[in-house]
C-alpha cells in the first residue's frame, strides 16, 4: 500500500511539474524575443494557439468594459482611403516598390509622432526588412538589422496604445517590442496574413465577438495579436509590394538571427508627404 501511494504521488508531482514547464514555455514563446531579447513580433504560426490563449484574456476583458464597439464600421473606417489634405508615408523598398500608409494619430499619437519623425529625419534610410515571415508579417526598422536595435525619438522606450477599433487586419502597421514593459523603439511591422479557417476556429474557440470574426474573414489579417501590439497606422496602397516581400527566401544565419531574408530588402526612404486624391 505504501508503494502504490508512493507512486501515485510522485506521478501527480511529475505532472504537475510538466506543466508548469509548458506553462513558462508558452510565456517565454509568447514574447517572441530571442537569446538576445530582440524587439520582435510574437511567433508564427506553431505558436498560434500560445497567441489564442494570451489574447483571450485581454480581448475577453476589454470587450467586456466596451461592449458597443461596432467592428464592421471600425474596420471600415481603419480601411478606408485617406482624406484629402492627410499626413501619409510612402515606404520606398528598393527593386519591390513603394507601400503608401495612413497613421491613427488620434489614438496611437505617440507611435504615429515617433515613426514620422524618424522618417522625416531619415532614420529608416537604408535599413532593412530583417525579419519576414509568408502569411504573417514583415518587420523592420532596426539599425543593427538583427532585431535587437534601434531606439524612439525620445532615446528612451515607450508603452503600448491600444484600442478595441484598432484590429491587426491585414496591413496593419504596427509597433514591434520585446517582452520588457516600455521597449517600444523604432522597429514596425507590416502584418500580410489572408484569412485563415484555422485561426478563425482559434479565436472561435477563444470567444472572439462574432463580429469580429465577420471583418476578419473579409479583411483577413493576424488576430492572435488583437490588443497586444499597437497598432498605428493602415497600407492603403502597395500590399502587392508587402506580398512579394513576404514571399522572398529567408534563413537562420549563423548567429541565430531566424526568418532573415537571404537577400537584403532594403528600406531606401520612407517619405512623409499628404495624400492627394488622384
Amino acid at each position: 500500500m505504501i508503494i502504490i501511494s508512493y507512486s501515485k504521488k510522485m506521478k501527480k508531482m511529475i505532472y504537475v511539474l510538466l506543466i508548469v514547464i509548458l506553462i513558462v514555455g508558452a510565456l517565454f514563446l509568447l514574447t517572441g524575443c530571442s537569446k538576445k531579447d530582440s524587439t520582435d513580433v510574437a511567433n508564427t504560426k506553431t505558436n498560434t494557439s500560445i497567441n489564442t490563449s494570451k489574447n483571450n484574456t485581454v480581448s475577453n476583458t476589454t470587450t467586456n468594459q466596451k461592449e458597443q464597439v461596432n467592428y464592421k464600421e471600425s474596420a471600415e473606417k481603419q480601411m478606408a482611403m485617406p482624406e484629402n489634405g492627410e499626413t501619409i508615408a510612402i515606404i520606398k523598398v528598393k527593386n519591390f516598390g513603394d507601400i503608401k500608409v495612413k497613421f491613427f494619430k488620434d489614438i496611437a499619437p505617440k507611435a504615429v509622432e515617433n515613426f514620422v519623425t524618424h522618417a522625416k529625419e531619415g532614420y529608416y534610410n537604408n535599413l532593412t526588412f530583417h525579419r519576414v515571415i509568408n502569411e504573417f508579417m514583415i518587420q523592420g526598422g532596426d539599425p543593427k538589422g538583427n532585431g535587437t536595435g534601434g531606439e524612439s525619438i525620445w532615446g528612451e522606450g515607450f508603452g503600448t496604445e491600444l484600442d478595441e477599433s484598432l484590429v491587426p487586419y491585414r496591413g496593419s502597421l504596427c509597433m514591434a517590442m520585446s517582452s520588457l514593459p516600455n521597449s517600444i523603439g523604432s522597429q514596425f511591422f507590416i502584418t500580410q496574413a489572408n484569412y485563415s479557417e484555422q485561426m478563425e476556429t482559434y479565436m472561435k474557440k477563444g470567444g472572439y465577438p462574432e463580429d469580429l470574426l465577420e471583418q476578419y474573414k473579409n479583411y483577413g489579417g493576424y488576430l492572435s495579436l488583437y490588443m497586444q501590439y499597437t497598432v498605428f497606422g493602415q497600407v492603403f496602397e502597395g500590399m502587392d509590394v508587402v506580398d512579394k516581400i513576404a514571399k522572398v527566401e529567408t534563413e537562420t544565419t549563423p548567429e541565430g538571427q531566424e526568418d532573415k531574408p537571404v537577400e537584403d530588402v532594403v528600406i531606401e526612404t520612407i517619405e512623409v508627404t499628404t495624400y492627394e486624391a488622384k
